[in-house]
């Protein structure tokens, strides 16, 4: 917890380095990459650097950090911290790298506020970096251990390599070496790493769309921004090896047996088709309520795996929302305030940003507990920030 020294400079000091965080964090990456360019070759995303989302995550995650331990003495965003130590486990973040990033994040705060910064200040903010630090690292120790191997890339060949609906591809791999495989839980993501035509290599994260288990397949959609997918549409094909991570993301399915409910935009179907799948191919009596929203039938990416998987559910009812309706489908954008939803619902998200946020508040509005709503973010943890 934060000690009795640091909190009263840390409340009168957070509305003041909150505000100046996302001023700071692009110095803090100028910083970093002057010194260590070989971070940005496999491991930090050039794409999200260069559209702000990554020092937009950075500044988000120690502001929530800092207000919750001045607001919640004693605890620990559990929930932040989770998504966050399974993102940095896809990725291999070491321990030594956390010194890396304090040494040229507090150099950037020193910089920017150097008007006003204090050793005591300074002192006060390094122990809000280390508790956040030490609780992701320990996090992160965890993850790695319970592996089923003790490598962080491993490579795998692309067996299948299909259309999924308009500009999304599926990919389908086999263990191309006998490194021991760990079983990925429905609606987790691996890190897939790929080299770039200027030499350089880039990872992004993709859920694995089909059931999970010891199987890799998942679905790419080409213009998703980032540098990552146009290589696995174009340049890599059946036959080809892929380095990809061991299995992780926090969003899966949960055990019960009360309803579930499944909502997604566009490529967002990923993760909830193969929390689908599980229940599908487990024969589930849970109560399943699938929606989707998307701009067309055409694009809707994973749409015969999923309404083939609700056939096969005698709980499962699907709702699709089109910008470009038919017969069978609403008209526009989803909107929970035209479901009945079930009581006691459990919660899964996935989609743009916009589409998450709007569809939380409604099942908020709705009465499903915040703790029993569950979302995915595709690139950095953005959510925080805004």
């Amino acid at each position: 917890m934060l000690s009795d020294k640091a909190r009263p400079v840390i409340e009168a000091t957070l509305p003041l380095v909150g505000s100046r965080i996302g001023e700071i964090t692009p110095k803090f990456y100028d910083r970093l990459f002057a010194a260590h360019p070989e971070l940005l070759d496999g491991l930090f995303s050039r794409s999200n650097q260069r559209s702000g989302n990554q020092q937009q995550a950075l500044a988000g995650s120690i502001a929530a950090f800092a207000s919750h331990l001045v607001n919640n003495p004693g605890t620990l965003p559990e929930a932040v911290l989770s998504r966050i130590a399974h993102k940095h486990a896809s990725l291999g973040i070491t321990e030594p790298q956390y010194q890396v990033v304090y040494e040229h994040l507090f150099a950037a705060i020193a910089d920017d506020l150097a008007e006003v910064i204090t050793p005591e200040i300074a002192e006060a903010w390094t122990e809000v970096y280390w508790l956040m630090a030490d609780a992701l690292i320990k996090l992160e120790k965890d993850l790695y251990a319970a592996q089923s191997n003790t490598k962080m890339w491993m490579p795998w060949t692309v067996v299948e390599k299909t259309p999924a609906g308009t500009g999304a591809m599926t990919f389908t791999l086999a263990p191309a070496d006998d490194t021991p495989v760990t079983p990925a839980l429905p609606g987790q993501y691996i890190s897939v790493k790929v080299q770039l035509p200027d030499g350089i290599r880039q990872v992004r994260q993709y859920s694995l769309s089909d059931e999970a288990g010891a199987s890799r397949t998942f679905t790419a959609k080409l213009d998703d921004g980032g540098e990552v997918s146009p290589v696995l549409h174009r340049s890599v094909a059946v036959g080809g090896v892929l380095e990809i991570s061991n299995p992780y993301g926090e969003i899966t399915l949960k055990d019960g047996d009360g309803p579930v409910v499944l909502a997604s935009a566009g490529i967002g179907c990923t993760p909830t088709a193969s929390i689908l799948r599980s229940l599908a191919e487990a024969g589930s009596e849970r109560q399943v309520l699938v929606l989707h929203a998307e701009s067309s039938m055409e694009s809707w990416a994973l749409r015969g795996q999923m309404t083939a998987d609700v056939a096969r559910l005698d709980g499962a009812d699907l709702e699709v929302w089109l910008e470009e309706p038919q017969a069978g489908t609403k008209a526009g954008f989803m909107s929970l305030r035209e479901v009945d939803l079930p009581a006691d619902a459990s919660l899964y998200l996935c989609g743009p940003l916009p589409f998450m946020k709007k569809i939380r508040n409604e099942a908020i509005e709705a009465g499903i507990p915040a703790t029993q709503i569950h979302y995915e973010v595709f690139g950095p943890d953005i959510w925080l920030a805004a």
